[in-house]
């Protein structure tokens, strides 16, 4: 297994303790599951949406739970009373837990079930705090400089 020395990093950055950790942890984890399918996509600069295909199940048998920075999706199939008789199946209705780290500040904004796919969507809300704003040397006036960008 392949090592990485993050100490550079912590020469010039501060508070990045947390990143570093956390590759150190994809690195040492085992696979990510491969079931169910799904996309990540980049709808704008501060939107994504997660698409999970869950064909053959039904919306009381997922669900989604966000906890600190951490989403989690499962799905528990309901068990049938009579199992049926498969010629072929190739639909897997297995049950799953998948979870997706999130950034500091994406918040999950909407869930659908749209024709066998679960549609998440999510933003990046930065708090008016932690966007750039400029700084007066003298340090008398970092208020007034703030109003004036708002």
């Amino acid at each position: 297994m392949t090592h990485y020395d993050f100490s550079p990093l912590y020469r010039s950055a501060i508070g990045y303790d947390r990143l570093a950790q956390m590759f150190d942890e994809a690195l040492r984890s085992d696979a990510q599951p491969s079931y169910p399918p799904y996309n990540i996509e980049l709808l704008s600069e501060n939107e994504y949406r997660i698409s999970m295909a869950v064909a053959g199940f039904e919306r009381a048998e997922l669900e989604i739970e966000a906890e600190n920075d951490v989403l989690k999706v499962i799905g528990r199939k309901q068990r049938l009373e009579h199992k049926p008789t498969y010629l072929h199946r190739g639909i897997a209705t297995r049950d799953f837990e998948h979870r997706f780290r999130l950034a500091d500040h994406v918040r999950v904004v909407s869930a659908a079930l749209d024709n066998g796919l679960l549609n998440i969507q999510l933003v990046r809300e930065i708090p008016e705090a932690l966007k750039p704003r400029k700084i007066a040397i003298d340090g008398d006036n970092v208020h007034v400089l703030e109003r004036k960008l708002a």
